[in-house]
């Protein structure tokens, strides 16, 4: 969506759906539409990894390692959050340092995250006393009481999550949708965000200072946590914090450095792009099997994608840009959150409804299934997009528009 100058309507970037009126001296962001393609995939292989990790890997070393490090694009949404936000808010960045201006951030914020967030929490409700009834009345164990699942679904459980707050170390296991701990943090951070932009403004200097603390900070936390960057409910706060930074850090660079590097042509954009794919494809398969403190090398590598598409111009760039790819990246954050009821679907089908036959050719079912659970979670992720996500931020966002007068259209 670009700016209607005529309408006096707010630019928006798809790729947090972030939007905010302008004042009369601010000119629209661009938007960078190869970083909306660049959200299609990674949910899925995200699909593959929580699939793979219950359910044992292919035995196919480019796969599995590929997919078993699935973990780790969250460092890549994080990294990209950090980057749209200041790419979007830089030029107001006074605004969010007054209480309107700090409130209504927030509310698009909220209105962004929260409805597929309270929806999927209403639908595991749902999952939760309909498959406890169908066990109790079975007299088997509910697949939610599985010691290969230990959500924490108590009233507690449900509080902190209603309140977004699950993952600020707080609890000692996932609970409810356990990929939301990722919204919590993201909550957080949005807290936050003025905090990190105010450090980060000023010369290239402070910026490549964020960034470089950032990435120490993402280090020790490889290096000390025993398992990587997979880190969620404990310390995945300060994984988040040390990510974005990163991506505020790497959003004020681009500042700094795009009155030069746009000059360059279009060639130079497409060689950089192959150089930093062929960087992150080599990184992913040379750094070992995943979980290791060489996570922080495949973050670096993802960051590296980040910065490569953000001028929307080489081969690649133009690639994220097709329509199948945008249409999968306006989707990425419903597939993302609704992952977890499918999943949760599928170990009762495994449990009770598959016939005997394919679980004795369980080796054929373990490559169907995750080849079904992908276009399942897109399905699932386009009507959470289109009857939840969509309309729900619209309504949210309606009464949010008049707390700040429309913008004018200066004279050029």
């Amino acid at each position: 969506m670009g700016y209607a100058p005529a309408t006096g309507q707010a630019i928006c970037l798809r790729d947090l759906l972030v939007c905010a009126p302008m004042s009369n001296t601010q000119k629209p962001a661009r938007e960078i539409r190869a970083l909306t393609g660049a959200r299609a995939l990674p949910p899925l292989f995200l699909v593959l990894y929580h699939y793979h990790e219950g359910h044992g890997y292919q035995h196919v070393p480019w796969f599995d390692i590929f997919v078993a490090k699935g973990y780790l694009w969250v460092e890549f949404f994080f990294v990209l959050s950090g980057f749209v936000l200041t790419y979007v808010y830089f030029s107001r960045w006074q605004n969010l340092f007054t209480l309107k201006g700090y409130g209504q951030f927030l509310r698009n914020r909220l209105a962004r995250l929260y409805p597929v967030h309270l929806a999927m929490i209403i639908v595991l409700a749902i999952m939760l006393v309909v498959l406890q009834a169908l066990a109790h009345a079975g007299g088997y164990v509910s697949v939610f009481n599985l010691p290969i699942y230990h959500p924490d679904m108590s009233l507690k459980a449900l509080a902190l999550n209603l309140l977004l707050i699950q993952a600020w170390h707080v609890m000692g296991h996932l609970s409810w949708n356990g990929v939301a701990w990722f919204i919590s943090v993201e909550f957080a951070l949005c807290l936050a965000f003025p905090i990190f932009l105010f450090a980060a403004r000023g010369s290239a200097a402070r910026a490549l200072l964020l960034l470089v603390l950032g990435f120490i900070t993402l280090r020790n936390l490889a290096l000390t946590s025993g398992h990587g960057l997979d880190l969620t409910f404990d310390l995945g706060l300060v994984r988040g914090f040390a990510d974005f930074a990163i991506g505020v850090a790497l959003a004020m660079l681009h500042r700094h450095l795009s009155p030069k590097l746009e000059r360059l042509p279009e060639a130079a954009f497409t060689v950089a792009q192959f150089v930093v794919f062929g960087t992150f494809f080599y990184v992913m398969y040379h750094t070992g099997w995943a979980h290791n403190p060489m996570d922080v090398w495949v973050a670096a590598a993802m960051t590296l994608i980040v910065a490569s598409l953000a001028f929307d111009r080489g081969a690649l760039a133009r690639l994220f840009m097709r329509k199948p790819l945008q249409r999968l990246g306006e989707w990425s954050y419903a597939i993302y959150m609704g992952q977890t009821a499918l999943l949760m679907l599928l170990r009762f089908l495994q449990q009770r409804i598959y016939p005997q036959e394919l679980v004795t050719h369980y080796r054929l079912v373990h490559v169907l299934e995750p080849a079904l659970l992908v276009p399942a979670c897109v399905l699932w992720g386009y009507l959470l997009y289109r009857l939840v996500e969509k309309p729900a931020n619209r309504w949210l966002r309606g009464p949010a528009a008049a707390i700040l007068p429309p913008p004018v259209e200066r004279a050029t």
